[in-house]
């Protein structure tokens, strides 16, 4: 008995401004959750630097969705892109000015997040080798070298989430 593959379900048209008018709310759109995602990464920033992390993790389901938004009107810009250079190149120079300084400070959320990932993983690295000292016994070889412990001597480290 054979399978016939599934057919996926067309995707649907990316609506594309053809008027100044839908050009202009597109453009206010990509502005407005620019805006509303850049004030959340900032936030976001500033409690990661504090060190509030779980409240800092409190606007992940947020940022997704203002994330999917950004990408539909990306989306719907890129196919707009052709009528917005020919009728409103103004309109679309600003809306890369804009762009740019929303990236710069998406690298500098970026960068904050890296560090605390870097430093806490540091943190966990350094427990686990403290761990494994106590626990590895001291032996030393014939010349009179500490030896290096077999992989039965060396426990991984098991971390909790929930707490």
């Amino acid at each position: 008995m054979q399978q016939r593959p599934q057919r996926q379900p067309a995707a649907a048209p990316i609506p594309m401004a053809a008027t100044p008018a839908e050009a202009r709310k597109l453009a206010e759109g990509l502005m407005d959750v620019m805006s509303a995602l850049l004030g959340l990464i900032e936030r976001e920033t500033e409690l990661v630097r504090a060190g509030k992390i779980r409240e800092a993790m409190a606007f992940e389901p947020k940022k997704s969705e203002l994330t999917r938004r950004y990408v539909n009107v990306l989306t719907q810009l890129k196919g707009s892109h052709k009528y917005l250079s020919e009728s409103a190149p103004e309109l679309l120079t600003t809306l890369h000015r804009h762009h740019d300084v929303f990236r710069s400070m998406l690298q500098i959320n970026l960068t904050v997040l890296a560090t605390a990932h870097a430093v806490s993983e540091s943190i966990v690295r350094g427990v686990n080798t403290e761990m494994q000292r106590r626990t590895i016994p001291n032996t030393y070889t014939a010349a009179g070298r500490r030896a290096t412990p077999g992989p039965r001597n060396i426990a991984p480290l098991s971390v909790s989430r929930s707490l």
